[in-house]
């Protein structure tokens, strides 16, 4: 077996008083594919600054090969001090200078940078493009990688895959996007309680693997707790034997029990939404909105209508306008041109990709209390904002912190922990998986589909698309958008045919079209009941929250189950007459605003 360009072995590091790695390690040879897998604050990126030689390690030993070229793309790269991004990306040359700078103003033109850009000046988005182009232009034979996905959209994303594949480097790869995950790596690091184990084989066998390697974990858990109690059960009422032999059983009991306080089972994510009474049917519609800046349109002529329990996906390149889509859709963005129609009783929470509701000053506590006491909200029931806070992974200890210091995703799951203590029913996701570690992201997954309301979702994270959606809204240029049904695989394979016919339907000649569809009209019954429709929905809203409140009390059933019966057939006919009358209501209205308009 060859040796290793880059070996780390017995890694121990500490962070204050903090043990963060025990004993990690890491080898990585030419050619390998390796995936970094673990929670976040696990250290992955502190054992990978160690490997690129940033990060002096308390103990263990770093071996780099002697000639070999290794490259470290850090979550957070610094352009400042350089002209240009071009002057950047050559910051980072080594070898034949005159090829590797030819490589990388190509690599910057893929990357759709042109090289004379101001780094102060650069997106988030922007800036991740010229650091992937510095550190993969000396096409280096290690090549470490922390979260290089962030920030890039779909189209980018799908280009470093490619890239990557096609390198001789060895890679180690931190990211918390399966697809990449699956499609690069050939074995896994897993770092979990400073220590790290590994499989021989890629991301796609790693989560039955770890499951395999918790309950096995369990297992000796328990047999080594029964074993304890045993000995204990014997040093209580055992019949005394020699001396000495009982002094070595109980120093035998005393190194069970340190045993078992050094196993320590992998903490456990909590996360539990606050859900506020059902919206109505419809929760909104779209007719032919459109809408531009600065003579470009965003949006053109796009209907789409959003029903109670959609879980519905946006997702298009950096700058195509998701999220102007997504403010259309809920309303707080007005259209140009077309209507959006709501539907009612919405509650609405909005989970923002920049996190700008987070005041950095504030400590954790005060995040999620408001500013005030020391208790939260969650699903109706008060609870304290430590036990609280336990359940997203935060220690009491970090109560006190200020918000601006903590990680990436750290603030993610704060942001999580905010939107989940606030009842809703519509939930608005703007890239929420950023930051997030996969333990996160199964859970979120989970809580998603047993969430009872709607969601509108912005995600460049394909495999969470896929696991969340029942339907894609994909951007086809120029301001047009087309929804698809099913997730983004099944908006792939919808994709080309659907383009293809769109393509054949815009070369048709005028007279090869359908004739026009007769003018739309109201009758006066039509405009009688639009009149009509608001009063008896606010009279069957009345009904449904006095049927509620009666069936509320806890002793009605007790009392007579007859009159809770005929209560509950009550309510449930009340909900389905306010149901139908708000969906003829909002199709009325539509008609209305499309003949005034």
């Amino acid at each position: 077996m060859p040796a290793p360009l880059l070996a780390l072995q017995d890694i121990i590091l500490s962070l204050g008083a903090t043990r963060l790695l025990s004993g990690a390690a890491i080898a990585v040879g030419a050619g390998d594919r390796i995936c970094l897998v673990g929670r976040n604050g696990s250290g992955k990126s502190t054992l990978l600054r160690v490997a690129a030689g940033e990060l002096l390690a308390d103990a263990g030993i770093r071996f780099a090969q002697p000639g070999a070229t290794i490259r470290y793309l850090p979550q957070e790269p610094d352009l400042s001090g350089f002209a240009t991004t071009l002057a950047y990306v050559e910051a980072g040359l080594g070898g034949d200078a005159a090829i590797d700078r030819h490589r990388a103003a190509t690599l910057l033109a893929e990357l759709g940078l042109s090289g004379a850009e101001d780094p102060a000046r650069l997106s988030g988005g922007e800036a991740r493009r010229a650091a992937i182009a510095r550190v993969l232009a000396p096409e280096p034979d290690i090549l470490l990688l922390d979260e290089p996905t962030n920030h890039l959209d779909l189209p980018g994303i799908e280009w470093l895959e490619r890239k990557l594949a096609g390198m001789r480097s060895g890679i180690v790869l931190i990211s918390h996007d399966r697809r990449m995950l699956e499609r690069i790596s050939r074995a896994t690091v897993w770092l979990d309680r400073g220590v790290t184990r590994t499989l021989d084989r890629g991301f796609a066998a790693f989560e039955g693997w770890r499951d395999e390697v918790l309950a096995q974990e369990q297992t000796e858990r328990h047999k080594l707790g029964r074993k304890i109690a045993m000995e204990e059960d014997w040093l209580r009422y055992g019949v005394t034997a020699r001396r000495k032999r009982n002094q070595k059983r109980l120093a035998d009991l005393h190194g069970l029990r340190e045993r078992r306080r050094q196993q320590r089972g992998p903490m456990k994510l909590r996360l539990e939404t606050a859900s506020a009474e059902l919206s109505g049917r419809l929760v909104a519609v779209a007719e032919d909105v459109t809408i531009s800046y600065g003579g470009r349109p965003i949006v053109r002529d796009f209907s789409t209508r959003i029903l109670r329990g959609d879980r519905v996906g946006i997702v298009g390149a950096n700058g195509a306008g998701k999220s102007t889509l997504l403010g259309l859709l809920t309303g707080t963005l007005a259209p140009d041109a077309g209507v959006v129609t709501l539907g009612t009783n919405l509650a609405m929470v909005t989970l923002d990709q920049r996190r700008a509701t987070l005041d950095p000053t504030q400590s954790l506590a005060q995040a999620l209390t408001g500013g005030s006491g020391d208790t939260v909200t969650v699903a109706g029931e008060r609870r304290h904002v430590i036990g609280y806070m336990k359940d997203f992974l935060f220690a009491p200890e970090q109560a006190q912190t200020p918000v601006g210091v903590l990680s990436g995703g750290e603030r993610g799951r704060l942001v999580l922990a905010r939107a989940f203590a606030t009842q809703s029913n519509l939930l608005v996701l703007d890239e929420p998986t950023n930051d997030l570690d996969l333990e996160t992201l199964e859970l979120l997954q989970e809580q998603l589909a047993d969430y009872p309301g709607t969601v509108l979702l912005v995600s460049h994270d394909r495999d969470f698309l896929d696991r969340v959606v029942t339907s894609v809204i994909a951007t086809a240029g120029d301001g047009q958008w087309i929804e698809y049904a099913g997730g983004y695989s099944d908006m792939l394979a919808q994709r080309g045919p659907a383009a293809a016919a769109l393509a054949v339907a815009a070369k048709k000649p005028a007279s090869a079209r359908p004739a026009a569809a007769p003018a739309k009209r109201m009758t006066y019954k039509d405009r009688h009941a639009l009149e009509q429709l608001p009063a008896r929905i606010a009279a069957l809203e009345a009904e449904v929250a006095t049927l509620g409140a009666a069936l509320a009390d806890p002793g009605l059933y007790g009392r007579d189950p007859a009159h809770f019966a005929r209560t509950s057939a009550a309510l449930a006919a009340a909900q389905a007459a306010l149901a139908a009358a708000e969906e003829a209501w909002l199709t009325l209205e539509l008609l209305r605003a499309d003949i005034e308009g």
